[in-house]
């Protein structure tokens, strides 16, 4: 469901992203971007590596910084194995007790779950 979704809004990410890049002051390396930039891969990527860890079974899984670069406000969007069977209110629970930490020092949190399609 999620990939799906993905799919159709690639095109439309990349164009912003595009469009992001091309308009910004490019005084440092290509790879560095900003400050905000680096900050928000590595709370993405810390985010990722923390639900990877505590669910093994995702088969998908998506973190965006949406509070436009600062780090304040993630949306989470994960299908994994361990929700097969779980009420939505419980899947959510398995991701914000895997976040706790991590929780405290955001804004805000959008989760987004659903139970593995793959067998």
């Amino acid at each position: 469901m999620f990939r799906n979704l993905s799919k159709i809004l690639e095109p439309v990410r990349n164009h912003l992203f595009f469009r992001a890049s091309a308009g910004s002051n490019n005084t440092g390396s290509a790879s560095n971007g900003t400050a905000f930039e680096r900050n928000s891969v590595t709370k993405e990527q810390q985010l990722s590596d923390v639900l990877k860890r505590s669910l093994p079974g995702i088969t998908y899984l998506s973190v965006q910084d949406i509070s436009g670069g600062c780090g304040a406000m993630y949306e989470i969007s994960v299908e994994a194995k361990e929700f097969t069977g779980l009420t939505r209110v419980k899947q959510h629970r398995l991701v914000t007790e895997s976040l706790k930490t991590e929780i405290a020092e955001m804004h805000g949190i959008r989760i987004h779950t659903a139970p593995s399609q793959e067998n």
